[in-house]
């Protein structure tokens, strides 16, 4: 018997392999995020937590957990040596002293507590890790890097002393090239396919106010250099002086801008201008920026010199990879998220960079453009 197979029958089962292979790594891991957010609508949905620390760490876990509830931690409880600390915190109750711990796990079937109190001395911490680690199965410890936001971290054991390496991901060049490359490869697919929108919203912002169609703004781009970020004109022509003259009627108003440079109501955005800015798509300009190497599809979000203040130490990393058009902050709750969370999201994401990532906060940008999440 003599079994004739054609000589591009090997090239082309390589070439469904490879496109299933690739087709089943998406869909899996679609499948997954879908999964979890419907899970996470659920009311059974979330192991319970007990958060050992009132602070100001405390308070970031509970507001984290909340808001991302597909990690599966509901907090319920809060407690904390400080007699002054009591009430709730993030509406989460703060029951009392640590000494409760073992009640608190008893009646509200606890098994996850996280010790939220990096700034405790060692001493301190090692006593409440083994004084409640038979009472709690698991035990998540914020270590006192607290604020130093990276997936990227493996434990090393030294010859029995704990060590923590931290890989930031995005400084190393097989990365960055990785990210380059994809960068050129969906601008000029996006590009392309948004063509005939990028004409219908020329014709609409010439057609709805006096003024130019683009509009340029320096900022800081990879090293600090300034570039021209462009976008399609959102505002009067005479804006700064409509702003000027708005802020000066209203301390209310002028602590707002201030606080993060966007107002719920400003004066100066026309209409069109308002619908650009509520779905994004008056920074598709930006595609150009991306395509001479000035920004990236995904990064942290552009800033200007006045506000390098607010990144502190974090600008020396935040200045080693160009901004992105959009990034975890805009799909984290956009004008929403405070200022000092933005900080935080920008260094975990130059931290903790894959392509799953970008992949990720692409795909998360599509639903926030589509319902409009915290955009203003």
């Amino acid at each position: 018997c003599v079994v004739i197979v054609p000589i591009d029958f090997f090239s082309i089962s390589l070439r469904i392999f490879l496109m299933a292979w690739l087709l089943s790594m998406v869909g899996v891991w679609l499948s997954r995020i879908g999964i979890r957010q419907i899970f996470a609508s659920c009311a059974w949905w979330g192991f319970p937590v007990l958060v050992m620390g009132a602070g100001k760490t405390g308070e970031l876990v509970i507001r984290t957990l909340k808001r991302q509830p597909g990690l599966g931690f509901k907090p319920v409880a809060v407690l904390d040596d400080d007699a002054q600390k009591h009430g709730t915190l993030e509406d989460i109750p703060v029951l009392g002293q640590l000494s409760l711990a073992p009640y608190v796990a008893q009646e509200l079937n606890v098994s996850y507590a996280i010790v939220a109190m990096p700034g405790v001395p060692r001493e301190k911490l090692l006593s409440i890790l083994e004084r409640y680690g038979k009472t709690f199965p698991h035990l998540l410890v914020i270590p006192d890097l607290f604020g130093f936001a990276s997936l990227w971290v493996g434990a090393i054991d030294m010859g029995g002393i704990l060590g923590l390496e931290i890989r930031q991901r995005l400084l190393l060049p097989g990365p960055r090239l990785i990210k380059t490359a994809l960068d050129w490869l969906l601008t000029v697919i996006v590009g392309i396919l948004a063509l005939p929108l990028f004409l219908i919203i020329i014709v609409a912002v010439k057609l709805d106010s006096p003024g130019p169609v683009f509009y340029g703004q320096y900022r800081l781009g990879r090293g600090a250099r300034p570039f021209i970020a462009w976008k399609f004109r959102t505002m009067v022509t005479d804006a700064d002086w409509i702003l000027e003259k708005h802020l000066s009627q209203s301390a209310t108003l002028r602590e707002q801008w201030e606080r993060g440079r966007k107002l719920k109501q400003d004066p100066r955005i026309t209409r069109v201008g308002r619908i650009l800015r509520r779905t994004s798509l008056d920074e598709l300009p930006q595609l150009w920026n991306v395509l001479r190497g000035e920004m990236s599809l995904v990064g942290p979000r552009p800033i200007v010199d006045d506000e390098i203040t607010h990144y502190a130490d974090t600008f020396e990393l935040y200045k080693r990879v160009p901004p992105g058009i959009t990034g975890l902050w805009q799909v984290s709750g956009r004008s929403d998220v405070t200022y000092s969370e933005r900080v935080t999201l920008d260094a975990y994401y130059v931290r903790n960079w894959s392509v799953w990532l970008d992949v990720y906060i692409l795909l998360k940008t599509v639903w926030v453009v589509l319902v409009g999440d915290g955009a203003y």
